[in-house]
């Protein structure tokens, strides 16, 4: 995968998102994921982290988990590791990914939303499944297609006392047909007081409720469903709105 925000300009992630920015998130993540979890033995329970970027949310996860991060984009994987050298990280796509083991909890937090086919779905779905010990977690965040709209945010930050400044501002829109949408993102870099312009444009999917209830049946699982409507809404512009749900999913 080429996109370039999570390549070329990886190393703007610690910036703008700092682990402390991932706090509050994490812990209502690692909080939904405990609550389920059957595995009772001593020590920290094992997480697969699909989809892991640039290890924000693995700053707060491994304190509590064993964390093997994955992730397709080397640019992200870089800063991960660089930031969290607890975590075992191995690049791989989330839809054929194999291990060969099985951990307490697969999660994927912010990055299955990729998935642009019911196919490459089911496939994740799978993936998850595979690696998921008894008694374990499937964990991840999604807006649903009945649920989403388009919104515009913005995301700011400075380092170097003032000699380098971020602004990104983030597009959302719903494509033809209703079933994708794209995040179209401008990148303001000011370093030394020159302006660097930067953009990029990726595609994600969009799944109504019950495409994800029914690709979970399938695979077993029992979902519980929360709503987690609040997560990035300082980052909104004008009156937006983004909704999301937090699944927390265990096979019977």
């Amino acid at each position: 995968m080429d996109w370039k925000a999570y390549n070329d300009l990886a190393w703007l992630e610690p910036i703008i998102a700092p682990a402390e920015e991932y706090r509050e998130e994490a812990e209502r993540y690692i909080e939904a994921i405990t609550a389920k979890l059957a595995r009772k033995a001593p020590g920290k329970p094992a997480m697969l982290h699909l989809g892991c970027g640039a290890g924000g949310h693995d700053a707060h996860f491994k304190h509590h988990f064993r964390v093997t991060g994955v992730d397709v984009s080397p640019g992200q994987l870089e800063i991960a590791a660089g930031r969290n050298p607890e975590v075992d990280y191995k690049p791989g796509d989330m839809r054929t990914f194999d291990l060969d083991r099985r951990f307490d909890v697969v999660a994927i937090p912010d990055s299955i939303m990729y998935m642009t086919t019911k196919e490459d779905l089911k496939a994740v779905l799978a993936d998850g499944a595979r690696h998921l010990a008894p008694g374990g977690v499937l964990f991840f965040v999604v807006h649903t297609k009945e649920e989403f709209q388009n919104n515009n945010f913005v995301y700011t930050a400075e380092e170097d006392g003032g000699q380098l400044h971020v602004t990104v501002f983030e597009n959302n829109h719903i494509l033809p047909g209703g079933d994708s949408y794209e995040a179209a993102m401008v990148f303001l870099i000011r370093e030394n007081a020159q302006l660097r312009i930067e953009h990029d444009v990726h595609t994600l999917g969009l799944f109504n409720l019950d495409t994800w209830m029914n690709a979970l049946k399938e695979e077993g699982f029992t979902a519980d469903v929360k709503n987690a409507d609040d997560l990035y809404d300082h980052a909104l512009m004008e009156n937006g709105e983004y909704k999301l749900k937090m699944f927390t999913c265990t096979k019977k």
